[in-house]
């Protein structure tokens, strides 16, 4: 191994460790959705249409950035383990065979910070684990 293939290594581990989004993506929710912390088996179940109602049999609202933006990635990626391709081909067979609604894109974080407010029984995810007025932020156990 180079010296500069070496360097370059290292470098690219250092970003992705102090990477804002490394480890630090915020699972939201509306107020409404009971409990304080949510398991990875359960988020993943959301995202993947297999989960559909809370425990409480309120229907789960689920908002998504775009495909390829950097906090979808990662938040697919690092919180549910999965790639965002893989994602969005469960997502297109549950929509197309009926089985579920895929989720709501939104543009930004913005956007999804205000539909999950607004929405009852809604979740999504932001760069940062951070408390939002009005906002839900769960828990990763």
């Amino acid at each position: 191994m180079t010296h500069a293939h070496f360097l370059s290594r290292r470098l690219l581990f250092l970003t992705l460790l102090l990477s804002p989004l490394a480890a630090s993506a915020g699972i939201i929710v509306n107020p409404d959705v009971q409990g304080r912390s949510i398991s990875v088996a359960t988020l993943r179940n959301i995202y993947t249409l297999r989960q559909t109602l809370w425990p409480n049999h309120q229907p789960i609202v689920i908002f998504v950035l775009p495909d390829d933006n950097p906090v979808h990635v990662a938040f697919a990626k690092e919180k549910l383990g999965l790639y965002p391709y893989r994602l969005r081909q469960t997502w297109d067979r549950m929509s197309f065979s009926g089985m579920a609604s895929a989720p709501i894109q939104v543009k930004d974080e913005n956007e999804m910070r205000e539909r999950v407010r607004a929405t009852p029984g809604a979740i999504g995810y932001t760069s940062k684990d951070t408390v939002y007025d009005g906002i839900k932020t769960l828990r990763l156990e």
